[in-house]
């Protein structure tokens, strides 16, 4: 593929060119002349010049069908269809007859945009202009009605065709694949060569969309098998398939075959489908290689080769590379790229909270901003609990008039749980409810989340019945928020309609179930549970093992935590140490708590959690040279405890407080408040009504 700069330099090269020969015909009087007239024309939509041949087109004396049909297929080319349309409709009033280019341009306009109204009406003119059994306008008609997902129409189309040829039976194939028929598409296959049309790579790079699990390996193999029958396994679409689709089955080693037989006939999509299956199986070392390797051997990357690369280094040990790609960019002036700038956004926000300043950087200095730049900071704000900077961006989001979707509104309204700003979670349900996204399964478990966070469970329930319950999404959701609630048995009920409604079961619906078991000290059953998951394809990851030690721990059973700790088919990590070391704070075995907080301080040891729960610890048993080692130990390593913040939402303004804040406006006047109410406290005291209300109190069963 040539760089972007060559062919800039190459399109003002043609521009140039076709100037001069316009020159020439004015200047010589050819320009009259209907056929020169018609060369310029086309010259100059091919540099996408339409104001220039649109004049040309008006200035012409004698216009002809070419004439017509060279202007349609410049706006068409150039994305501009309703306006194709509207000089169609102008050809058929000055009466020019409209043939099979006429139509097949105007069709690959409709198929690009989707406006399936408009093919409808083209459909129509074909059929009274008698050019219906054209082989090239029937199979134009055929591509338009598959690519807007009207296959049925377009198989219509198909049978009553007097002529097929292999454009026609492609079209068909594709359009079937496009909607997911892979029963059809491969029938279809059959019948084309039982038709003795013979399959090019146009009939083999739609199948093998279809074949992208592992399942499908055998039949991807057979696939390429006929690829090499039909001698067109040198060709670049059907090789990029090939290696997109042994990929996704799983094979990365027969992706990587099929990239090395195709040397010589390699084009930047080549390179890009052999990276992103490198990246697809988290090769990154490999797709590194292969991005340096591609640009020495002359391959300039494109956008998606960026994008690509650049999404793959959002782990902390691929920081540098990150980085140096950041660099690239800017070298290569390709920072104002909106896409590749996106993609930037997500390295930085994905690696470490440390790196949002550089992801704020970068959209700040964006010249144009879609809406995946915007909610990739608002998700990023939501994400690393920056909550009240979300609610602020999301209203900067509002008043920029920008269209808000599901990603958006999910990440709002986490934002609202984090806060448990209740009355501003209900304003943006109604702005998602008018915007038509309440029932979107993402939106649904947002607002889930965010009722059972703002103690509402019933209002959570509400807008779990009110969404389709095809997703395993929301049904997470909703078991979690009744487990959350202490509602155990509530939470393995919905669990055991949700297996009964076929929804697929996935890692996050057995945390949800052993949550609940847990909360109700249901021990048995939440271990057994744990044994359970393999039988749904399941394996446990670290988390289910955390939720069932903590299950132990709150049964006082920690014997056995220790033993399911030593028996994890992997080495625990911080949240299995750190759920290890809540059971022992709550059962007070010091001894077990000082091994586990010792684990946690090599993992971690500028977490200061760790050194608190474990100085309190001492501090409680009044070991206090031990709380005095944990104490100089933080001092040492430069830990400071985070003070633990709280918020408060007054009149839908949301107001933040730590332990001895003076920064709130307000600040003198709350604390007059909170010492009278410490004053009336302590008057309360020594109230014997009060005494003996809370002896009543303590005695109720």
């Amino acid at each position: 593929m040539k760089p972007l700069h060559s062919l800039v330099e190459n399109s003002v090269a043609a521009f140039f060119k076709v100037s001069i020969i316009h020159c020439r015909a004015v200047k010589l009087g050819t320009i009259r002349d209907t056929y020169t007239a018609n060369i310029i024309i086309s010259g100059y939509t091919k540099c996408r010049e339409l104001v220039i041949a649109h004049n040309l087109f008006n200035e012409i004396p004698s216009r002809d069908t070419v004439t017509w049909n060279s202007i349609i297929a410049g706006y068409v080319n150039c994305g501009n269809v309703n306006s194709a349309w509207e000089i169609l409709k102008s050809m058929k009033r000055h009466g020019f007859a409209v043939d099979g280019y006429t139509f097949g341009s105007i069709l690959k306009g409709v198929a690009c945009a989707g406006f399936v109204d408009l093919g409808q009406q083209a459909h129509s003119i074909i059929v009274k202009t008698g050019y219906g059994e054209n082989v090239y306008s029937a199979s134009a008609l055929l591509d338009m009605y598959a690519k807007c997902d009207r296959v049925e129409d377009a198989h219509i189309v198909f049978q009553r065709m007097p002529e097929r040829n292999s454009v026609s039976w492609n079209a068909l194939i594709a359009g079937y694949a496009q909607v997911g028929d892979r029963e059809t598409s491969f029938c279809l296959l059959d019948c084309m060569e039982q038709e003795g049309v013979r399959p090019d790579d146009g009939t083999f790079a739609p199948l093998l969309t279809l074949v992208d699990d592992p399942e499908f390996y055998k039949l991807t193999m057979q696939i390429h098998a006929k690829v090499i029958k039909h001698g067109l396994s040198s060709d670049n679409t059907a090789c990029n398939a090939t290696i997109t689709s042994y990929s996704d089955c799983g094979s990365i080693e027969d992706a990587k075959r099929v990239f090395d037989s195709s040397i010589g006939a390699q084009d930047i999509v080549t390179w890009n489908s052999m990276l992103a299956a490198y990246l697809t199986h988290n090769q990154g070392a490999l797709a590194f290689k292969l991005f340096l390797e591609m640009q020495g051997l002359g391959f300039e990357p494109d956008i998606y080769t960026y994008t690509s690369i650049i999404s793959s280094c959002f782990e902390e040990a691929h920081q540098n590379q990150g980085r140096s790609l950041h660099a690239l960019v800017i070298k290569r002036g390709l920072e104002k790229s909106t896409p590749i700038s996106n993609s930037l956004l997500a390295m930085y926000l994905k690696s470490n909270f440390k790196y949002m300043a550089d992801a704020l950087e970068i959209f700040e200095s964006m010249e144009v901003k879609d809406r995946v730049s915007w909610n990739s900071i608002l998700t990023g704000f939501s994400q690393y609990g920056l909550s009240e900077h979300a609610l602020k961006f999301f209203r900067q989001m509002q008043y920029a008039s920008l269209e808000t979707d599901h990603y958006a509104f999910s990440a709002v309204l986490r934002s609202c749980s984090d806060l448990a700003t209740l009355q501003l979670g209900q304003q943006v349900h109604v702005l998602a409810l008018k915007s038509g996204f309440e029932s979107n399964e993402f939106v649904a478990s947002s607002l889930i989340f965010m009722y059972s966070k703002c103690g509402i469970i019933e209002d959570a329930r509400k807008s779990f019945e009110v969404t389709p319950k095809n997703s395993s999404v929301t049904w997470n959701s909703i078991i979690l928020g009744h487990a959350q609630h202490g509602q155990g048995k509530a939470a393995l009920d919905l669990f055991f309609l949700m297996r009964e409604s076929k929804v697929k079961l996935d890692h996050i619906t057995f945390v949800a179930v052993l949550t609940a078991c847990s909360h109700i000290g249901l021990v048995e059953e939440g271990y057994n549970f744990l044994k359970s998951m393999e039988s749904y394809g399941i394996p446990p990851r670290m988390e289910h093992y955390a939720c069932v030690i903590d299950l132990f721990g709150r049964a006082g059973r920690l014997e056995e935590a220790k033993c399911l700790i030593k028996a994890m088919p992997f080495e625990p990590d911080a949240m299995v140490w750190k759920t290890l070391l809540g059971t022992c704070r709550m059962c007070g075995d010091i001894e077990l708590a000082t091994q586990a907080a010792s684990r946690l301080l090599e993992l971690e040891p500028e977490e200061h959690c760790t050194y608190v729960l474990l100085s309190n610890m001492y501090g409680n048993l009044r070991r206090w040279d031990e709380k005095a080692s944990v104490t100089r130990l933080m001092r040492e390593r430069g830990v400071r405890k985070v003070p633990g913040w709280s918020w408060i939402e007054v009149k839908n303004e949301v107001h933040a407080f730590n332990a001895e804040d003076h920064s709130h406006p307000y600040c003198k006047d709350i604390y007059q408040v909170l010492g009278e109410l410490l004053e009336e406290i302590k008057s309360l005291e020594n109230d014997i009504n009060l005494k003996i209300l809370i002896h009543d109190l303590d005695h109720v069963d």
